[in-house]
């Protein structure tokens, strides 16, 4: 298998002022491709670092993808180093400066000169094209590495892997990509996941975890020369397993029954589910302040399955908005059973819908109690067969408590849909 790294350039990655997410994904996408990736390098804004680092790579991987550092500012340092490294002076692309001044005068701004920085490239490189961003990238090879230098923007960066490099890629290699079946969990821990999988082994076969909250990944990664048949074989015993968690699989080559293969997260396998029954959805939060419908109207044609979601974050807003009774306020409090089940009562109401979901909960880091502790949550669902409730006590901060609330709400609704 080829080996490749990513070279990550900036001052802002290596301090932690931002997240390399750069790294992660490029990594990934090359793991699909058959790539086995050998290290990620990160490199602040000094040119003698940059130099050297480009230098070590090309003696010991056959790619590296460099992001970063081919903005217009004096900290964009990317080109200049590897004029410097590999003795290919930087000269001036006029059609890229042509494409570069037609952008702006689309936008009816005048280019500042200074942007010029962006299309003076290293001798004998080829231009990546940014339809997305102002800087392109480029390619070039030393020493039978091949180097591809992108934009930092994840945005800009991504479009032009896809659409310019991975052709590239193609080219020049022979690409054997693994090939990788996801199981997609909710309601589960790392540790409890291994435990029911226990000790899954299979030649050609590469098992790993990756948590994303709310989810747990379960990856098979299987040799590129492995049958369908046993690949298949392999995922139905490991369902066997775990299933009970696996809201979605991903990358199965066939359909596996009482499961579903659709892919994507979490809502997403929930929207698939309500829009083949023709059923509708509406939502009154409390704790969640709105992240169940966030999660739902993130997702292309939501429009045909989810009609109304209201915060209903004060106890008047639950009066006023859901019809929550005040008496029941006064009584149980508004972290309560019965709120909650009035939640998904009044909004299914109001809305008309098939299904009404309820939440409200504690989601600290203040407002907590003996009796009613940070992590406590309330989620009821209503609809054909009456209303259902859950009591959740979560663990974590703030944005953990709500990022596993929307998870156990739209599990709870998936799990009726099916039932």
């Amino acid at each position: 298998m080829p080996t490749a790294e990513v070279l990550s350039q900036g001052d802002e990655v290596v301090t932690g002022q931002i997240t390399d997410t750069n790294a992660a994904w490029i990594s990934e996408y090359l793991t699909t491709l058959g790539f086995t990736i050998m290290h990620h390098v990160g490199v602040g804004d000094r040119l003698p670092d940059l130099v050297r680092a480009l230098q070590t790579i090309s003696e010991r991987s056959d790619l590296c993808v460099c992001t970063g550092g081919l903005g217009p500012t004096d900290d964009d340092l990317t080109a200049n180093a590897v004029a410097e490294a590999f003795a290919r002076p930087l000269q001036l692309d006029e059609e890229a400066l042509t494409q570069l001044e037609a952008k702006y005068a689309r936008f009816g701004r005048e280019m500042a000169r200074v942007n010029e920085r962006q299309v003076w490239l290293p001798r004998g490189a080829t231009r990546l094209d940014n339809d997305r961003g102002t800087a392109p990238g480029f390619a070039f090879t030393e020493r039978d590495a091949l180097f591809v230098c992108l934009p930092g923007v994840p945005r800009e960066m991504e479009a032009m892997f896809e659409e310019g490099v991975l052709p590239l890629l193609r080219e020049r290699f022979q690409l054997q990509p693994a090939r990788l079946v996801t199981l997609r969990c909710v309601g589960v821990g790392e540790s409890d996941l291994q435990q029911a999988l226990g000790d899954l082994q299979a030649p050609g076969l590469t098992v790993s975890f990756r948590t994303k909250l709310p989810e747990n990944h379960l990856k098979l990664r299987f040799d590129p020369e492995i049958s369908t048949e046993a690949l298949v074989e392999i995922v139905e015993s490991t369902l066997d397993r775990v299933g009970r968690w696996v809201f979605t699989v991903e990358g199965s080559p066939v359909p596996l029954p009482g499961f579903d293969t659709g892919g994507g997260h979490h809502a997403s396998a929930v929207g698939r589910l309500i829009a083949a029954r023709g059923h509708t959805l509406s939502t009154a939060e409390s704790c969640t302040g709105g992240r169940i419908a966030a999660a739902c109207t993130a997702i292309p044609g939501a429009s045909a399955w989810f009609t109304e979601g209201v915060i209903t974050y004060a106890n008047a807003a639950k009066v006023r908005l859901v019809g929550v009774s005040e008496a029941l306020l006064r009584e149980h409090g508004a972290v309560s059973e019965p709120v909650a089940r009035q939640m998904a009562s009044g909004v299914r109401q109001r809305a008309g819908t098939t299904w009404g979901i309820g939440v409200t909960g504690v989601a600290g880091p203040g407002g907590g109690s003996v009796d009613k502790p940070v992590g406590l949550v309330h989620v009821a669902i209503e609809g054909p067969g009456g209303c259902t409730h859950r009591q959740l006590r979560l663990p974590g901060d703030r944005d953990q408590v709500q990022q596993l609330s929307v998870a156990a709400a739209l599990e709870m609704l998936r799990r009726r849909l099916l039932a």
